[in-house]
């Protein structure tokens, strides 16, 4: 069909005539709203743009608190289950180096503790007067979901009846 007779019907049919793939040959068009059109193409871009994964932190002191430990750990696993990673760091007083042990036994004690939804990614390492390590979120195996938070295989299971 001539550009001049597509022009027609879309003015006919009071909508656009969008250029789908203007290197073919001949080039592809649709009438169309245009309005919609790049509408629908910016939500289909927003819809395939990969979640990017931050680097969060969280700082402590070797003499912390068994309380405000879990408290550390409870927030290390939000932001795992986020799919961040965690980079926790333990600052030492001057006093305190002398015992670098004592920081990371309870560095140890928060990487068990998100052990679950978390792996450990770099061992605890001194470097001056703080000790850090990495923590990087696991990827479930498996259950791959679909984009109403479902897994696949639960939706699956109640047709078999």
């Amino acid at each position: 069909m001539s550009t001049k007779d597509a022009l027609e019907q879309a003015e006919a049919q009071e909508l656009d005539l969008v250029l789908i793939a203007g290197n073919a040959e001949p080039p592809v068009c649709r009438i169309a709203d245009y309005g919609k059109f790049k509408y629908e193409q910016s939500k289909a871009k927003k819809a395939n743009r990969r979640v990017v994964s931050e680097l969060k932190g969280i700082t402590m002191r070797p003499g912390i608190a068994e309380h405000d430990l879990g408290i550390i750990v409870r927030k290390a696993t939000g932001f795992l289950e986020d799919g961040h990673k965690v980079r926790v760091v333990c600052r030492f007083r001057p006093r305190e180096l002398v015992h670098p042990e004592v920081g990371q036994k309870k560095m140890m004690s928060i990487a068990e503790g998100v052990s679950e939804v978390g792996k450990l990614d770099k061992e605890p390492v001194l470097s001056g007067r703080e000790m850090s390590m990495l923590l990087n979120p696991k990827a479930s195996p498996g259950a791959k979901k679909d984009g109403k938070g479902q897994a696949k295989d639960e939706q699956d299971g109640d047709e078999a009846v």
